[in-house]
């Protein structure tokens, strides 16, 4: 096995780097019960290509995700999963008509003014009230710009669960829409045999980080880590949609604008 194929040409420095923040990010979630999906989504896509941004984040999460729901699957609040998953599938469909069309700096904007969005505003009401609305409404977002699950753990903290029935279910909703999400992208064409090293390595890393990070549940100061886990995710976000913007205003300079 080449070291090529498990750093997928990106160098030893860069996949370490998203390594270690697969570990956080997956710590994070399971400690915090949010906020890892958006640390991976921010740091990818500033060292990814911008048409492997979403992709490779979903399949990540997918592992992810999948690690998480297991280890808490005793937990789960079983009678959201059936109609998330109808309102999932809805929405990967029809976003998947549409994310094809987006240039490489429209995707890089939307997901920095996606994590801002994320952090300064509470999901639509309408998508607090119902699961398949929320899987709907969530998975036609996610298409486009990935990290949803702010959106579905507002509709998952309206069912009034324990802590652990929170993780467990949201881990579970978030396994599907991810699921779903590969697979779309797998049927528009997008070649994941180039990250399969690399995504194997995120993936083991995240599980590493959910085992630890259920480890500490209870033992950190959640307020003050939630300020900090915001500010840097607004930094990440600022610098995306500069990035992004610099793109744009780069080729309107050079089709004489």
């Amino acid at each position: 096995m080449s070291a090529e194929f498990l750093h997928a040409g990106l160098g030893w420095p860069i996949a370490a780097a998203i390594l270690a923040v697969s570990f956080a990010s997956s710590f994070v979630t399971v400690a915090f019960g949010i906020g890892g999906g958006a640390v991976m989504l921010a740091v990818l896509a500033i060292l990814l290509p911008a048409p492997a941004i979403i992709p490779v984040h979903g399949v990540v999460q997918l592992g992810s995700n999948v690690g998480r729901a297991a280890l808490m699957r005793s937990h789960l609040h079983l009678p959201l999963v059936a109609p998330f998953a109808f309102g999932a599938l809805i929405g990967v469909a029809l976003g998947g008509t549409f994310v094809v069309q987006l240039s490489p700096a429209a995707i890089q904007v939307g997901v920095g003014l996606f994590i801002l969005w994320s952090i300064l505003a509470s999901p639509p009401a309408f998508m607090r009230r119902s699961a398949a609305v929320a899987g709907g409404f969530s998975s036609f977002l996610t298409m486009f710009f990935g990290g949803t699950g702010p959106f579905v753990a507002a509709f998952v903290k309206t069912q009034g669960l324990e802590r652990m029935g929170f993780v467990a279910t949201h881990a579970t909703l978030m396994t599907l829409q991810h699921l779903l999400k590969t697979i779309t992208f797998s049927i528009l064409g997008f070649a994941f045999t180039q990250w399969v090293g690399l995504i194997c390595l995120l993936i083991l890393f995240g599980f590493l980080g959910t085992v630890v990070g259920r480890q500490v549940l209870m033992r950190i100061d959640e307020k003050r880590f939630k300020i900090a886990l915001n500010i840097i995710l607004a930094v990440l976000a600022a610098r995306l949609i500069y990035s992004g913007a610099a793109t744009y205003l780069t080729q309107w300079q050079g089709t004489g604008g």
